[in-house]
C-alpha cells in the first residue's frame, strides 16, 4: 500500500511542476528566455522515456539594426 501512496504523491508533484512550467531545467530556460523565444516546445515521453521532441517556431524579437535596414 505504501508504494500506491508514494506514486500518487510523486504524480500530484509531477502535476504541480507542470501546470507551474517547472518541467524545464533552468539552463533550457535561460537559453530560451536568452533567445527570446516565443514557439512551441513538444516533448513526448512513454515509460518514463523521451520518445521524441521538437519546436514549432514562433516570432522573434530583432533589435533596431535589423530592423532599421529593411525599411
Amino acid at each position: 500500500m505504501q508504494s500506491y501512496e508514494n506514486e500518487d504523491r510523486n504524480f500530484a508533484e509531477f502535476r504541480r511542476k507542470v501546470r507551474s512550467a517547472e518541467f524545464l531545467s533552468a539552463s533550457t530556460e535561460q537559453l530560451l528566455k536568452g533567445l527570446h523565444f516565443s514557439g512551441r516546445l513538444s516533448v513526448v515521453v512513454h515509460n518514463g522515456q523521451v520518445l521524441k521532441s521538437g519546436y514549432e517556431e514562433g516570432y522573434f524579437r530583432q533589435t533596431g539594426s535589423a530592423e532599421t535596414a529593411r525599411l
